[in-house]
């Protein structure tokens, strides 16, 4: 039996086609997913942008069902800080993600304004800049090499993208709502043969709602419970349902369950001089499961004060 009639050799690059399908249907999930998203906030709600008080930063490394060929692969970056005017708050957020052969680049400044209640605050916020897809064709392995749509007819754009948003928050508890991609731009344009109907790739405006608290369970104790609703229109809502206990300000444990039957285990503990670590691991209970070995994520964080140096950075429950 040869290599290309090999069984396991066709699942693979089966897998790897419905991947490449999924990333181009106008309806599939088209922004980076993150377990620890309350680490990530800038990447879903923009007006969250220097809401922690201090200059926060983020470094997010995503390795999606792992074992599975042309899985997605995600590195994200964010950082927020406020403003000498309290009213202000400035962030950025850019990430690479991999989906098959095909790479979809981002990076989008924030910028957020922040109305001040006596122990509460409202802020929006709005990000704006670009995202482009590319498509590496080179690891694709057609059967028939001379189909027009793998023979130069399809143009990667690279377009302005733009996200709203909204975020209420107090000491204990936070609320948001936003949505994204509001240009709902076209980011990749195909013909088979010229003059041919053009079919094009749709960038669908994404919702979201995030909610969570922090209860004290003694001195060193907080139960940290979150809640993250996502909805693209015409497919199905998608949340995730998070509960964290912190210890004594160091160390976070937490799990999460994820409809579409994945539970999430994640982990976060504070190295010391503002730095903290955080790694997370998806285990997924559906066909999925026997053709990958669950989802990896590693954060590494860094915050400080910028105007009170020598004070001692309160616990950062969000």
């Amino acid at each position: 039996m040869t290599r290309l009639n090999h069984p396991v050799y066709c699942l693979r690059h089966l897998c790897c086609l419905l991947l490449v399908a999924l990333a181009w249907s106008s309806n599939a999930q088209q922004d980076p997913l993150f377990s620890q998203y309350a680490y990530n906030k800038l990447a879903i709600n923009p007006a969250y942008a220097g809401s922690s008080g201090r200059f926060s930063a983020d470094l997010i490394s995503r390795f999606q069902w792992t074992g599975m060929p042309g899985a997605p692969r995600t590195f994200a970056f964010n950082a927020h800080t406020p403003l000498h005017n309290p009213h202000i708050g400035l962030g950025l957020y850019t990430y690479r993600d991999e989906l098959g052969p095909s790479v979809d680049y981002g990076a989008l400044a924030a910028f957020a304004y922040r109305i001040l209640f006596p122990s509460t605050t409202l802020c929006f916020g709005i990000q704006a800049g670009f995202k482009y897809m590319d498509i590496n064709w080179s690891m694709l392995n057609p059967k028939d090499a001379g189909d027009p749509l793998l023979t130069g007819n399809v143009t990667n754009r690279m377009v302005p993208d733009a996200d709203f948003g909204s975020y209420y928050y107090g000491k204990r508890f936070y609320l948001g709502l936003s949505a994204k991609h509001l240009f709902q731009n076209q980011v990749i344009v195909s013909s088979t043969v010229p003059g041919d109907k053009t079919s094009f790739t749709r960038l669908q405006r994404n919702y979201y709602g995030i909610a969570g608290g922090a209860i004290p369970l003694g001195n060193n104790f907080e139960l940290i419970p979150s809640l993250l609703v996502k909805y693209i229109p015409n497919t199905p809502v998608q949340a995730d349902f998070n509960a964290s206990l912190q210890i004594k300000n160091l160390l976070t444990l937490g799990v999460a369950y994820r409809t579409g039957n994945a539970v999430i285990c994640m982990m976060a503990i504070n190295i010391g001089n503002g730095f903290s670590f955080g790694y997370s691991y998806d285990l997924w209970f559906n066909s999925l499961r026997s053709y990958n070995q669950g989802s990896h994520e590693i954060r590494l964080g860094y915050e400080f004060d910028l105007f009170h140096k020598d004070r001692m950075l309160t616990p950062r429950y969000f």
